[in-house]
């Protein structure tokens, strides 16, 4: 099992969803997010806005089905043709155990 975290625009967190639950990926958490990247933040005139708002998806899927939900992502969370800073990033975690709490029930 692996864990995916999507830390994305918060404007394309919709669009995301809809195609994540049309790929056949119906289970997702969503946060509302803060923070910045590798620009460390942008500047406004005098105003360094270093706290920026994203979105964080989260979900547990097979290993198998890794390069299909990383695919239905970057299609969808790119702005523009080239993509843009700040669109976000995808890190990708093994998961030793998950349990259903109302069941007990082991894995997915």
């Amino acid at each position: 099992m692996l864990m995916v975290r999507a830390i994305i625009r918060p404007e394309k967190a919709g669009l995301i969803l809809s195609e994540m639950l049309d790929a056949g990926f119906p289970a997702v958490t969503k946060l509302d997010v803060y923070g910045r990247g590798k620009q460390k933040g942008i500047k406004v005139g005098e105003v360094h806005y270093d706290e920026i708002p994203k979105v964080m998806l989260l979900t547990i899927i097979e290993d198998a089905d890794k390069d299909d939900l990383v695919r239905v992502i970057l299609k969808n969370a790119k702005t523009g043709e080239d993509g843009t800073f700040g669109d976000g990033r995808i890190f990708v975690s093994p998961v030793e155990e998950a349990y259903t709490i109302s069941t007990g029930k082991a894995g997915l």
